[in-house]
């Protein structure tokens, strides 16, 4: 359950469009991951470093317009007939998913290699590997999901609070991930 955009983006999901808003994000990986996982085989692990940060600030520009506007919306009265559409929640969670280097790069430097290693001894491993490694990915929001989805039934001073909240989990974590790719890319050129 490591701190990243996702993860922010399943909590202010969930505060502001209830569990299933955050169980729509929770389960992107689930539809990004195999073209990360092929794409990471294939591609991430010959482009150079600087495509890679040029991903990352993307990335980054992106989930910082998504706690922006999350923060600019904190202060509306709850509304409980209004959520992003299932699309939406979809779209955000991959496109989060998608432009984040770290699937790609744990990919290329843990998970391929576990796995390819695993394969060649027991390839049971290799299966009890991906299927625990997802288990505990997706559960790990989904959980998260079903706990911040309850602070709709907050006050409206407390539930603004916590939208506010998840807003600044989003800008700081699209605020890094645009300072590394910046810092990388400069140490580059």
């Amino acid at each position: 359950m490591a701190p990243g955009p996702l993860l922010a983006l399943v909590i202010q999901r969930s505060v502001q469009g209830g569990l299933a808003s955050g169980l729509r994000v929770a389960v992107a990986p689930l539809l990004t991951d195999l073209p990360i996982v092929v794409l990471s085989f294939l591609l991430v692990g010959r482009l150079p470093e600087a495509g890679l940060d040029i991903m990352l600030g993307i990335g980054g520009l992106f989930v910082l317009w998504l706690g922006i506007n999350a923060f600019r919306h904190a202060g509306d009265a709850i509304d409980t007939t209004a959520t992003t559409s299932a699309r939406q929640d979809f779209l955000h969670g991959a496109l989060i998913n998608f432009l984040n280097p770290h699937p790609y790069l744990f990919w290329v430097a843990v998970g391929a290699p576990t796995v390819v290693r695993a394969w060649r001894s027991e390839p049971w491993m290799a299966v009890v590997f991906i299927v625990a490694f997802y288990a505990l990915l997706i559960g790990s929001k989904v959980a998260l999901a079903f706990v911040f989805s309850r602070a709709r039934a907050l006050p409206q001073r407390q539930y603004a609070w916590l939208i506010r909240f998840s807003s600044f989990l989003l800008f700081i974590a699209g605020a890094f991930m645009i300072f590394a790719a910046w810092r990388n890319l400069s140490a580059i050129l």
